[in-house]
């Protein structure tokens, strides 16, 4: 099984940068939504209480998950299961939070509140992870 790492290193008041490792081996940067403290290990309520909708990065913790067709982006991308107060979030291309809504984005270089070579990062992601793979990926603060 594919392990992933999102090690959230850089914190602004507009998202949340980080890097991912797959197998342990560096793979890209990452921009999520801003960081509100959410937790894998917090009561439901109170993750739902500290996130506001769209604009908020998903609980630090370890979640499963498989490379599907996305309904709403209409190709294979990687999905988080069971995400506590979260539903539909993905890995994927985009350069800044507004194409975050809660997803994780991949990128080649960061800036100071975004990614860039966001494309190339989710095609490589995806020959390493095709169609059906299935995952486990682990959030946390450097």
């Amino acid at each position: 099984m594919i392990k992933i790492k999102v090690i959230r290193d850089t914190f602004t008041a507009n998202c949340t940068l980080g890097k991912m490792y797959i197998n342990g081996e560096y793979f890209c940067e990452t921009l999520e939504d801003v960081d509100r403290g959410l937790n894998q290990s917090l009561p439901l309520e109170e993750n739902k209480r500290l996130k506001i909708k769209g604009e908020t990065c998903i609980p630090y913790g370890k979640y499963k998950g498989i490379v599907n067709i996305s309904p709403a982006k209409k190709r294979a991308l990687p999905r988080l299961l069971n995400v506590p107060a979260f539903d539909g979030i993905l890995i994927h291309k985009g350069n800044t939070k507004v194409d975050s809504l809660g997803c994780i984005l991949v990128g080649r270089k960061r800036n100071i509140d975004s990614i860039v070579q966001s494309t190339i990062m989710e095609e490589a992601l995806l020959k390493i992870m095709p169609l059906g793979t299935e995952f486990e990926i682990e959030i946390v603060k450097a």
